[in-house]
């Protein structure tokens, strides 16, 4: 018998303002100095400050780093760094989407592990002996779950690469899921980040690794998803917003600990290439990748069919898998998602290269179909 592992946060809070318990866990914790790590959009547009206000009312210390792109780099993650030190912080608040808090994951990595200050060390499945510099999280997005995730991934620009980064110890030591601040994003970023936790329950349902615990947050993920995702998008229902935050919260809690497939190895090339928000990119390659894995995992989506009530009793294995397709398509087409690689502006000559970073990436390892660096020029030129 296998023998699975299953590491999660340990303490989260969720809901319409949940952030109200934030200073008290912060004093109970004892924390002094935080570094608030938040990309430049969210400070410009007053969001971090519905959380640092919190700080302010407190006499809470706390300085404010937002040097981040929506594919963070190496370089802003050296420059963290060096912030973090210069104002003494002992803990970390990571206020925004999946960019930010795997910065801040990166930076509490770091700090208290500064033999891997040269960021790319920190590639794959990772040996640091220490816990990160305590980190609490509070998601902008309902799509990443970087929040509740055992994983966090830098771009090397000088690779032209996506680099997933896998390690226990980066793991916040709260979370706080407060679906007011979801609320605030675009349509379209709720739509690319639901898509995502979407793939994410997807790809976890059907990797290698996949046993009875993780299934079960997967496919309720998947449930909650196909039900609410539409109303969080096209009439940004706070309900619906409200149970998007769940959902890709517990989407996290199964991938993070089996792993992922070819949707995201081929999402992280378009990433690194072209800065595709990672969202976006899953969504688009999510229903022709499940297409290509259908014939290994026919089984699985039946499931699946079963799970969200699509009557697939006289169904045969083919039309399952063409039913599943079809339905998440249309989902993606719902909610205004890119359905071709041309609308994201990637060139076709960069295809070869664009598959074989894709093949050697940490997550083609998790796909259920074993696959090659021409079956993955093959998806890409379909969807060109």
């Amino acid at each position: 018998m296998a023998i699975n592992r299953i590491i999660l946060n340990e303490t989260s809070y969720f809901g319409f303002n949940a952030r109200s318990v934030l200073t008290d866990e912060i004093k109970k914790r004892g924390f002094k100095k935080a570094l608030v790590v938040s990309d430049k959009n969210l400070v410009e547009n007053q969001l971090t400050k519905k959380v640092t206000s919190l700080l302010d009312e407190n006499n809470l210390s706390y300085s404010i780093f937002s040097n981040i792109k929506p594919n963070p780099t190496v370089e802003s993650i050296k420059e963290g760094v060096l912030f973090c030190k210069e104002i003494n912080a002992d803990y970390i608040l990571a206020i925004g989407g999946g960019s930010s808090i795997d910065v801040a994951k990166a930076i509490g990595i770091i700090i208290t592990n500064p033999e891997f200050s040269d960021v790319v060390s920190l590639e794959g499945l990772s040996n640091t002996k220490n816990k990160s510099l305590p980190i609490i999280a509070l998601p902008t997005t309902a799509g990443t779950a970087a929040e509740v995730t055992i994983n966090y991934v830098i771009t090397d620009e000088q690779s032209v690469k996506k680099m997933v980064c896998v390690d226990p110890n980066d793991i916040p030591v709260l979370s706080i899921i407060d679906t007011e601040l979801m609320s605030y994003m675009p349509s379209k970023l709720i739509a690319a980040t639901g898509m995502d936790a979407l793939t994410h329950a997807i790809e976890g349902y059907i990797t290698k690794a996949a046993w009875s615990m993780t299934d079960m947050f997967h496919i309720e993920a998947i449930k909650i998803i196909f039900e609410n995702l539409k109303d969080a998008v096209i009439e940004k229902k706070q309900s619906a917003i409200d149970k998007m935050g769940v959902a890709q919260y517990i989407a996290g809690m199964g991938f993070s600990n089996v792993g992922l497939g070819i949707v995201h190895s081929m999402a992280h090339s378009l990433g690194a290439f072209y800065d595709t928000p990672h969202g976006v990119a899953n969504a688009l390659l999510l229903p022709h990748v499940m297409e290509y894995n259908g014939v290994k995992v026919a089984d699985r989506y039946r499931e699946i069919c079963e799970a969200l009530n699509f009557d697939v009793n006289n169904l045969s294995n083919e039309e399952v898998i063409k039913l599943l397709v079809n339905k998440v398509k249309s989902l993606s087409i719902e909610v205004d998602i890119p359905q071709t690689l041309r609308e994201i502006g990637a060139n076709q000559e960069d295809i070869p290269s664009l598959a074989e970073k894709a093949f050697n990436d940490v997550c083609t390892g998790g796909n259920p179909r074993e696959t090659s660096v021409e079956d993955i020029i093959k998806i890409y030129n379909d969807i060109f």
